[in-house]
């Protein structure tokens, strides 16, 4: 039987041999978009976009339509009910009681979709959730990848422009680690991968950043400090001494992307950002490389390189639809994988003393404050450290504290092991500690913690 339905929030929540089966069936849809129309008859999808959207709205609509099913749109989610107070957690299970089989939404609030998975009785897919994640782009990024070059695991693929602000760089990163590819990160100035991307990339996939030498890039990276991620283990990077880096010799694909303007602060600008011509092609490590956009673009890639055979951002938009067919299809339990998932989630702890710690503005979690109860998810024990379960921004933490014990200790202190995951409470300093009633630990308290 088909595999149950369920929520697409991260790309996480498929394993590598799932994406891989919904990549053979997606090519098995392309082969003719017109011949599936039965697959999904008499379902109907919703898509409700709280930020506006061209290429992601359309071929999640084109791709329900074409398996034969029914599409309810909502693309101005900000002039709707939300303008009358109506709550995210609402809307979702009004619209999943009765209205849609599945819901799709965009959001500008980070955390949104899961959330949205916590109150819909049917499947949320993420179809952008502010700069934090989107998923469903990496697929049809990891599906272009996988039909250009035949495999993913060992390609050399260059990120370039606003790592920062793009949802699409923080997905594909990591899903790109998974697989085992090789990840040149070319910045723009300013604009580098958030450290809790990083600070991912080293926990879950033991990937150290170290230093590249660009060189061979030529002017796509000579203003930027471009760094290399590889899948090779330490050991095996503490034997390259050169100074100046892992040399950039030959790139397989090249991500580009725009500035994210729209999530930039007042004090934020990208002048003199980087711009993909054909002089900047012309360069040998770049010989071989398919230029990729998940688009709109704007000055970022020259209109010049359009025709050149390397340049495939309009293929690879039109692939997400496809990719999108066969995930639609597979959360509604209409198509089989042939594979087991094996996909552990993480498990989310609720805050129960004191004030949400999550230090992100636009989380969720912070956004839309009914039925919202903010959770986090441990990284680390020893020193303790926890993300935020919606936005996955790091927690700051100056001291830990028992909420049983109503005692608090240094991060660092090996009393913590003791305390069990869900009577954590994180404090900004010793002064919040001690307003929510909590003590320092004594000597002898750090050594009878109550688990």
């Amino acid at each position: 039987m088909p595999t149950a339905a369920r929520n697409l929030v991260s790309i996480d929540d498929l394993s590598l041999a799932e994406m891989r089966g919904l990549f053979h069936w997606a090519r098995k849809f392309s082969g003719d978009l017109r011949a599936w129309s039965d697959t999904c008859r008499g379902l109907i999808s919703a898509s409700l976009f709280y930020e506006p959207s061209t290429r992601t709205r359309l071929s999640f609509e084109s791709a329900m339509l074409r398996l034969g099913g029914g599409v309810l749109t909502a693309a101005e989610m900000a002039s709707s009910s939300a303008t009358k107070g109506e709550s995210l957690a609402d809307t979702v299970r009004v619209v999943g009681g009765g209205y849609a089989d599945l819901i799709v939404l965009r959001h500008a609030s980070e955390g949104a979709a899961r959330l949205a998975s916590m109150y819909a009785p049917v499947p949320v897919v993420n179809a952008g959730d502010g700069s934090h994640e989107h998923p469903t782009q990496t697929l049809c990024d990891l599906y272009t990848l996988w039909i250009e070059r035949g495999r993913i695991e060992g390609v050399n693929v260059v990120l370039s422009g606003d790592l920062r602000y793009s949802r699409t760089v923080h997905s594909f990163v990591c899903a790109l680690a998974r697989f085992g590819a090789n990840i040149v990160l070319v910045p723009h100035p300013g604009f580098e991968l958030p450290p809790y991307v990083l600070q991912r990339l080293r926990e879950e996939f033991g990937v150290e950043p170290v230093r590249a030498d660009a060189s061979r890039l030529g002017d796509l990276a000579k203003e930027s400090d471009v760094a290399y991620l590889t899948p090779q283990k330490p050991h095996q990077l503490s034997l390259f001494t050169d100074t100046k880096g892992l040399r950039v010799d030959r790139v397989d694909a090249l991500y580009m992307t725009r500035p994210q303007t729209e999530r930039y602060r007042d004090d934020e600008a990208a002048a003199r950002y980087v711009q993909l011509g054909r002089e900047e092609m012309s360069v040998e490590s770049l010989r071989d490389a398919v230029v990729m956009h998940p688009l709109p673009r704007r000055d970022e890639i020259s209109s010049d390189i359009d025709s050149d055979p390397r340049s495939i951002y309009f293929k690879q938009s039109a692939r997400g639809v496809p990719i999108r067919m066969a995930l639609l299809a597979f959360l509604l339990g209409r198509i089989d994988l042939g594979v087991e998932a094996d996909v552990v989630e993480s498990r989310l702890y609720e805050v129960q003393v004191g004030d949400n710690p999550c230090p992100n503005p636009t989380c969720i979690s912070r956004t839309e404050a009914r039925h919202v109860t903010p959770t986090f998810k441990l990284a680390a024990r020893m020193p303790v450290r926890a993300h935020c379960g919606y936005c996955s921004q790091e927690i700051p933490a100056s001291f830990v504290g028992c909420s049983t014990s109503r005692n608090f200790h240094e991060p660092d202190s090996s009393a913590i092991r003791k305390i069990r995951p869900d009577h954590l409470v994180f404090f900004q300093d010793e002064v919040q500690a001690r307003a929510l009633g909590f003590e320092r630990a004594t000597r002898a308290q750090r050594s009878t913690t109550t688990p």
